[in-house]
């Protein structure tokens, strides 16, 4: 079923409401590690969930706007430098003071039903700027609220919960722990499961601070250094392409025998790296660079503690020549793919954080790169308030040059991986066509495109 027009239809909000924590906190002043302080990640991400009206026992009569708002102000005790604002300090040095303001909450009422976006709920949303209380790539950060959020009803009984959050304050792993405890108190915990820690100084810099390895992602060429990355809006449409296990295989059967045990991940990104690259139509000898954003908790930094809802994020990247990339066989892209990810350990995420020192936080090339964030190992559809398991629970838009790659359940029930792109439409027309190429194509068209690809190198 396609998702009927909206034009009819209308969401109506309520004068939006700081929502302080429930109980008096602590008033000081944070400061942020130097990956938090990254130019990268000073911007607001949105975050959507969308619910059926499937309510559980507990729910049964309740108003999903107010449980929501009533969990967020026992939420913020815990997590109480989310409820205060950003300000600068020497070199612009961020910090948090923790003044209690609150963050900004948002009722609304929409005049339409989940049923009315069709069987695919994936992004771009129709409504998306009226669901949710400011816009993807919102650009002021210091001295405005850390949380933005909109609970919308709909007339079917579920409901739209929207988040546009200060990713200085959190990562994607982080935002997850800090909804999990939004979801326990909406049960009626007294107490988050995991409790947060700040300890923002683990991800600081050494003293003295030393640049001990090769940080391609930094590497600019002939941009402009003035214009930070959060001032490129989404203007270019978004669109969202389903990989489920055909598309996947189809992948995986462009590639040699030595790469057939590669991620879903590695094949994916891969895949989309060099169809997109096909697409841009660059020159040929351009440079261009895969970026891709790693989580350093875990095997990769393990002295990060339990409940650290901080920044913890790399971005390694591998660099080659338009012509390599597009002319190559798809094994290549994943080779390449692979080195991006075997380039991350502890010395390289020290080195990546002294760079942020030494170079005055640079931004990270946008000339001829391709970032991708694989979310698809969090649980985001497993946030439930109370009304059942979300439709869909993801990024709500995404920026020109990145990429969000996250879990996907189809109209039949099928799981695979959700890949948001933002491009112009005659670019994306092109990608499509290439992408078709190789996840739609015949035994027989695999074939020709392989035997072409080799006399290609010729």
């Amino acid at each position: 079923m396609e998702a009927k027009s909206f034009e009819l239809f209308s969401v109506t909000r309520k004068e939006p409401e700081l929502i302080v924590p429930a109980r008096p906190t602590p008033r000081e002043v944070k400061q942020l590690s130097d990956i938090d302080d990254h130019e990268a990640v000073r911007i607001n991400m949105p975050v959507i969930f969308f619910y059926r009206n499937n309510s559980s026992p507990l729910m049964k009569g309740k108003d999903p706007v107010k449980v929501i708002r009533e969990a967020l102000s026992k939420a913020l005790v815990f997590y109480y430098p989310v409820a205060g604002r950003l300000q600068e300090g020497p070199n612009r040095k961020l910090m948090v003071d923790c003044n209690g303001e609150g963050v900004l909450f948002v009722e609304a009422d929409a005049t339409f039903k989940l049923e009315q976006f069709g069987d695919s709920i994936q992004p771009p949303f129709p409504y998306a700027e009226e669901v949710m209380y400011g816009i993807p790539g919102f650009t002021e950060i210091i001295g405005y609220p850390l949380l933005f959020i909109q609970v919308t009803r709909l007339t079917c009984g579920g409901f739209i919960l929207a988040f546009l959050h200060n990713h200085t304050m959190f990562d994607a792993p982080g935002f997850l722990q800090f909804l999990k405890t939004l979801m326990e108190f909406a049960e009626g915990a007294n107490s988050p499961s995991l409790m947060p820690v700040w300890q923002r100084e683990i991800l600081s810099a050494r003293d003295p601070p030393q640049i001990t390895c090769i940080h391609h992602e930094y590497e600019n060429t002939n941009e402009r250094k003035d214009v930070p990355l959060a001032k490129a809006k989404p203007v270019e449409p978004i669109k969202s392409f389903y990989f489920g296990p055909k598309e996947i295989n189809s992948i995986r059967n462009h590639v040699d025998p030595h790469l057939q045990n590669a991620s879903k991940f590695e094949l994916v990104t891969a895949c989309v790296w060099r169809c997109r690259t096909i697409a841009l139509e660059l020159d040929p000898d351009q440079i261009v660079r895969l970026s891709s954003v790693v989580n350093v908790r875990g095997k990769h930094y393990n002295i990060l503690p339990l409940g650290y809802y901080g920044n913890a994020l790399a971005y390694p990247a591998v660099c080659t020549k338009v012509d390599d990339l597009c002319k190559n066989p798809l094994g290549y892209a994943v080779e390449l793919v692979k080195k991006a990810k075997a380039t991350m350990n502890e010395e390289y995420i020290k080195s990546m954080i002294d760079c942020m020192v030494i170079r005055g936080r640079p931004m990270l090339a946008m000339e001829g790169n391709f970032v991708v964030s694989c979310v698809t190992g969090l649980e985001f559809e497993e946030i439930d308030f109370g009304w059942g398991k979300p439709v869909y629970a993801g990024p709500a838009a995404t920026l020109p040059s990145f990429s969000f790659q996250l879990k996907y359940k189809n109209k039949d029930g099928e799981d695979g991986i959700l890949v948001l792109l933002c491009m112009p439409q005659a670019t994306m027309e092109m990608f499509e066509k290439e992408l078709n190429k190789i996840t739609r194509g015949s035994v027989g068209d695999l074939y020709k495109i392989k035997h072409t690809e080799v006399l290609s190198k010729l």
